[in-house]
């Protein structure tokens, strides 16, 4: 496939294809992105860790803590990293929980969602210039509550909690 860059920004690129896919011409608009890492976290009272989070255009969202990958970033490492950046917590394990694609009919971001454990408060947040968020802690079952009424609507959330409730039998 023949591929134009269209624009290519700090976090996002958009590029133009045009080929053909099973011998049928084909011209594919795609939004092209690292990847992001997001972690179910829970503190020392069973608590979710969430962030409400300003997302433009949005507005203010609840979500799990997530964050883009840095150039040839580990989805892992940077599940570490941002976990500590917009919670100030540290954890001593990441565990896959699921991985999937938020936007597979044009977009090539794959968020990468780890079970976070072993938590420890270390720090006060350290957030990009242009973060404005806070942490909220959420009894689990409230949780499920939120997204089953639609409180809830951030796809990384829904996708790892559901996972995780799925995975303890918890519905």
């Amino acid at each position: 496939m023949k591929k134009t860059k269209i624009y290519d920004g700090k976090i996002l690129g958009l590029s133009v294809y045009d080929g053909k896919i099973e011998g049928r011409k084909v011209k594919r608009e795609v939004i092209e992105h690292r990847g992001a890492a997001a972690m179910l976290a829970f503190d020392e009272d069973k608590k979710l860790i969430l962030v409400k989070q300003h997302r433009f255009p949005h507005g203010y969202v609840l979500e799990i803590p997530a964050g883009t990958l840095e150039k040839n970033e580990e989805p892992i490492k940077c599940a570490f990293r941002e976990l500590e950046e917009e919670t100030g917590y540290r954890a001593k394990k990441m565990t896959p929980l699921i991985t999937f694609y938020p936007s597979i009919g044009y977009n090539s971001e794959i968020i990468h969602c780890f079970l976070a454990s072993g938590l420890k408060k270390i720090a006060d947040l350290k957030l990009d210039e242009d973060e404005i968020l806070s942490v909220e802690k959420i009894d689990l079952k409230k949780v499920l509550r939120m997204i089953k009424t639609g409180k809830i609507q951030d796809s990384k959330t829904i996708c790892a909690v559901l996972t995780y409730a799925s995975k303890k039998k918890l519905y």
